[in-house]
């Protein structure tokens, strides 16, 4: 028998090329199996460069919602855990809400109500205040009214404004709030079933309303920073709060309403960060101060997490089921248990004249 000996560097070669061929193979292919291309500038022989000058780019290309990572970081320690200061609803008509404004009050165009405060509401981008997103939930219909966007003349598949979760469709009997006007029901992106992966009992063709919490004392830029209850994420390290007679200045709220439609032209990645600013979205702000929402709260029982600056997008906008589905993957991600935000909440009633800011403005970001 001959025995052939094969120089160790000739195999090195031959591997890597192997390697290398099943990296742009499994690159090239999406998940139904079809290939697509891939190019670089560097090495197109029309801008004057060699065709194998640089190996081609890799591209991940990702799967359908299902294939989203869920892991969480490695353990340690939440050190906004229970963060949360106590402070119980009041009777509205008292003593204790004078200079605590409530929220989500009418937002639209030239609005104000007619509680008289002595402070204003943050009118530039939170993070120019040192503020961070520190949790993200939404709503049930839209919590703020803004007339011809969301309010009474909007529509919906769900028409009961009370639903039982016995399915865990929302929270327990979650009260529906105002809706856009967007619905149609023959329409094909408001009436073709999506399959929810990680979101629960979402519908499309609803409204919901998001909301995202910042604060100076939340955990930012750490694994920490997106917490559940939203309180514990606002008042993480509360020593930087002083005496909470400046809230207004600390602790805010991003606003945004969306119709969901079954449709890709509507995805956006990254909703879980904060408002989105492109286009038509983010560009018409309502800022107001006002406080904390929920349905624990209403025109009888107020809230004392007060007062808070509230940026409310004035539009309603359409979004795509799988933008809020990978939302809710990246929240399974967070080293906090966001578990009870991947669920809609109920909308607190219009907050009445009496007990709304006058301190409303308007405001085209870009103007």
């Amino acid at each position: 028998m001959k025995i052939v000996v094969i120089p160790l560097a000739v195999v090195a070669v031959v591997s890597l090329a192997c390697f290398i061929a099943t990296v742009i193979i499994v690159a090239t292919r999406d998940t139904s199996g079809k290939s697509i291309s891939l190019s670089s500038g560097d090495g197109d022989e029309s801008s004057g460069g060699s065709p194998v000058a640089k190996l081609p780019t890799i591209i991940v290309v990702g799967g359908d919602e299902s294939d989203v990572s869920t892991e969480k970081p490695f353990p340690g320690e939440n050190i906004c855990a229970g963060a949360r200061p106590w402070l119980d609803n009041v009777q509205c008509i008292s003593d204790a809400i004078d200079g605590k404004p409530q929220s989500g009050a009418n937002v639209t165009k030239g609005y104000k109500g007619d509680m008289e405060v002595d402070h204003v509401p943050i009118d530039t981008p939170y993070w120019k205040n040192k503020m961070c997103p520190v949790n993200v939930h939404w709503h049930f219909g839209a919590e703020h009214y803004s007339a011809g966007q969301y309010d009474e003349f909007g529509s919906g598949p769900i028409l009961n404004a009370n639903v039982d979760n016995l399915d865990r469709r929302l929270e327990l009997n979650a009260r529906k709030g105002f809706q856009c006007r967007y619905y149609t029901k023959d329409d094909p992106k408001f009436n073709t079933p999506y399959v929810w992966n990680h979101c629960i009992g979402m519908e499309v063709g609803e409204t919901y309303e998001v909301h995202w919490p910042h604060s100076n004392a939340g955990a930012c830029g750490t694994v920490n920073q997106y917490q559940t209850p939203f309180y514990d994420g606002v008042f993480c390290h509360i020593e930087r709060l002083g005496d909470l007679s400046r809230t207004q200045e600390q602790i805010g709220v991003q606003a945004q309403i969306f119709t969901i439609v079954n449709d890709e032209d509507y995805y956006y990645p990254n909703l879980m960060r904060g408002m989105i600013v492109d286009g038509d979205f983010g560009q018409d702000i309502a800022y107001y101060t006002g406080s904390t929402t929920g349905t624990t709260r209403d025109n009888d029982m107020c809230s004392q997490y007060s007062p808070i600056t509230w940026q409310v997008d004035r539009k309603c906008h359409m979004i795509s089921a799988s933008s809020f589905d990978k939302m809710c993957a990246d929240m399974k991600t967070q080293r906090d248990d966001m578990s009870d935000d991947l669920v809609a909440h109920g909308s607190r009633e219009l907050v009445d004249d009496a007990f709304a800011a006058d301190n409303g403005k308007r405001q085209l970001r870009n103007a």
